[in-house]
């Protein structure tokens, strides 16, 4: 599976950003698809993930401002981010794990700042 992300980009502290991760095949039996992030100096880290289920699990700082859904039709996985901080400026990676093999996409820069 090859992954690309898109929408990242530069935008002020509690503003929204919508990343966009486009599959290069069906995603509707994909065990979990989810979205990584790594800042500078830092391991990366778990942002969200949703099941071929519809589960769904979120890193506890970002609980309650950012949303992850799956367009299985398009094979695309979204991640709503509202109400930005600083602190959520980091590269973002979309994942995908299918029968325990981990796919990676090219990351997105997304940078909090006034």
């Amino acid at each position: 599976v090859q992954l690309q992300a898109f929408g990242g980009g530069l935008v002020q502290p509690g503003g929204s950003l919508r990343l966009s991760c486009a599959a290069s095949e069906s995603i509707f039996s994909i065990n979990a698809m989810g979205w990584y992030r790594q800042a500078p100096g830092k391991q990366r880290e778990l942002v969200a993930d949703i099941t071929s289920g519809g589960n769904t699990r979120y890193a506890r700082s970002v609980k309650g401002r950012f949303t992850i859904s799956r367009d299985n039709a398009k094979n695309i996985v979204y991640l709503q981010m509202n109400s930005l901080k600083a602190e959520d400026t980091a590269v973002y990676y979309c994942n995908a794990v299918n029968w325990d093999i981990n796919y990676w996409g090219k990351g997105t820069q997304v940078t909090v700042s006034s």
